[in-house]
């Protein structure tokens, strides 16, 4: 991409651009790395610090892994969004292993670390930005512990499929028993009891790779 096609993209997404100097915002467009990823694609892994990811298009998961190999969906960043927790060195209370993943064809400009930890050091507004950004995100990811210990599963899997129909504008989704576990950090024969279940109550209807919500109103209900 272009250095002027970077500038444009960056003041949208970050407040604090307008501030910097001249130098400063030359500097990170002329470092920034385009990106292109394909679906299901490992773009992090671990807690090296790969640098900060502004998502152009497309969708990232973010999330952590056991030591047996199950992984615990923290949150998804789209179009616009920066992930920050895959540039341990600028937030070095950052200590555990995170984990990101292409969730469909996704493309990316890659801040390098250095050079976004070097810039921040010199403004107060984009210190507080990023220090913002972290608390934001300790938010999704409480959020989703809270989810995880305090409710229920059939809950748990009305308020993904809510979310998730709202997101897309669709009653229709296509996703497979195991992609629905994954992100709601489940187990696959769990999550596919429950949807019999729900195509049971005709909440919603089950084929192949995915399914439909037949009936809105009680999927909210059960949601909320």
């Amino acid at each position: 991409m272009k250095d002027i096609e970077l500038n444009d993209m960056y003041k949208d997404v970050f407040p604090f651009w307008d501030g910097l100097s001249e130098e400063d915002r030359a500097y990170i467009c002329s470092t920034t790395q385009y990106l292109r990823y394909d679906k299901s694609k490992n773009i992090h892994n671990g807690n090296k610090c790969t640098g900060a990811f502004v998502v152009k298009s497309g969708c990232l998961r973010v999330y952590i892994m056991s030591d047996d190999g199950r992984e615990v969906t923290l949150y998804r960043l789209y179009s616009g969004d920066m992930c920050m927790l895959s540039a341990s060195c600028v937030i070095q209370a950052i200590t555990f292993d995170v984990f990101v993943d292409a969730e469909e064809n996704t493309e990316c400009l890659l801040i390098n670390a250095s050079v976004y930890n070097s810039i921040c050091e010199k403004y107060t507004d984009m210190k507080i930005y990023t220090l913002e950004l972290a608390v934001s995100r300790f938010s999704d990811v409480m959020w989703s512990v809270q989810e995880l210990l305090f409710k229920s599963l059939d809950k748990r899997l009305a308020s993904f499929l809510w979310d998730e129909t709202r997101r897309s504008g669709s009653d229709t989704l296509k996703m497979t028993h195991e992609q629905i576990a994954k992100y709601m950090n489940s187990a696959r024969e769990v999550v596919s009891r429950m949807l019999k279940y729900f195509a049971s109550e005709k909440i919603v209807e089950l084929s192949r790779g995915g399914l439909k919500i037949i009936d809105s109103e009680k999927l909210r209900e059960l949601a909320f």
